[in-house]
């Protein structure tokens, strides 16, 4: 290894130190939830023997000693900040969690291994809130969020329209002409469709976009990119070759933010979910309902519910404490076999 090569496996693991740092503190204020009392000087004494007696090699007991001191006084600290924990699905730096940071910068953003798992974790009060995709301009609805949005039982407190720029990462020093695959979501993948059809690349489908950043990154494959964010540039030590890689200009995706709990805040758009009977004319009179009192319908999506039938979301202009929006959903309710009033709230769009 040359000097170059040392210093750019170097930077790798001080990425890798900080991804991992960010993570353990995550975990702490997650374990603030489940226990009764901050303070554990029993844990803390056990944890830093266990450290001094696993220093080895070039870290000394005092040093690893000291270094994990002040780890478990910062992660005390931020429990004391009693900060509210939002997950979103995939690894650190992805789109998700740049929502999350536009909803409020002050939460602090988990990683979560997959849609279930957010659902899940903010069901079960693990997390405060949880954040997840529900359509994108260019690759249409997520199915597996809708599908979950049909069964659950929490509330939609929020959204957060983003614009997504895609950007084409490889390791520092990568030679463009050499890359000949690429990895991502298939929901990336098919948003910058004409970028790799265009370059003659092979689109090999990831878990998520960030992830597929990391595995890039940590993997040392030769002729290979990942297509994700600017965020998972910087934290994943990659290069960014080419920026705004998606086949259209605007390509927007918009998140629900989920909790157990209603939103009291009020807002100015409603999300609901509904089923008919299997008739004809069922839907058209359920959607004359919200013409007749000049209520705009900014989304309807049909989602397969039980076998041979479907369920319907539909995102509307106004709010649970209009008297037109209440006598909307009260006549609503008599056309359909099940309605659910997911939740009003306000929508950010992220310019």
């Amino acid at each position: 290894m040359n000097v170059k090569e040392i210093r750019d496996e170097i930077d790798l693991i001080d990425s890798k130190i900080l991804r991992l740092l960010n993570k353990r503190m995550g975990l702490a204020l997650q374990t603030r939830k489940l226990k009764s009392r901050l303070e554990d000087s029993q844990r803390e004494r056990e944890l830093l023997d266990k450290i001094r007696t696993a220093s080895t090699g070039l870290l000394d007991e005092e040093f690893t000693a000291k270094i994990f001191g002040e780890i478990i006084k910062h992660s005390k600290h931020l429990q004391q900040e009693v900060r509210e924990v939002i997950a979103f699905q995939g690894e650190s730096g992805a789109y998700g969690e740049m929502a999350s940071k536009e909803w409020n910068p002050e939460y602090f953003p988990v990683p979560s291994v997959d849609f279930a798992s957010v659902f899940d974790g903010v069901q079960s009060g693990l997390y405060d809130y949880g954040i997840v995709p529900v359509e994108n301009t260019l690759g249409g609805a997520v199915d597996e969020v809708n599908q979950l949005l049909i069964h659950t039982a929490l509330h939609v407190v929020g959204a957060v329209e983003l614009p997504v720029h895609h950007c084409l990462l490889a390791r520092p020093g990568t030679d463009h002409r050499e890359i000949r695959a690429v990895y991502s979501h298939p929901q990336a993948l098919s948003q910058c469709r004409h970028f790799i059809a265009r370059n003659k690349l092979e689109a090999i489908p990831y878990r998520d976009t960030a992830g597929a950043a990391k595995m890039v990154a940590e993997e040392r494959l030769k002729g290979v990119a990942a297509i994700a964010s600017k965020l998972a540039a910087r934290l994943y030590n990659l290069e960014i070759i080419k920026e705004n890689i998606e086949s259209l200009d605007r390509n927007m995706t918009r998140f629900l933010v989920l909790s157990t709990k209603e939103n009291k805040e009020g807002g100015d758009k409603c999300s609901i979910i509904f089923s008919t009977e299997h008739k004809a004319g069922t839907l058209f009179r359920v959607l004359e309902v919200f013409a007749k009192r000049n209520l705009n319908l900014t989304r309807i999506e049909s989602i397969p519910h039980e076998p041979g039938t479907y369920a319907f979301f539909v995102d509307f202009m106004g709010s649970n404490r209009d008297e037109r929006v209440l006598s909307a959903l009260a006549e609503v309710k008599e056309i359909t076999t099940e309605l659910k009033l997911k939740g009003c709230y306000r929508e950010k769009k992220v310019v």
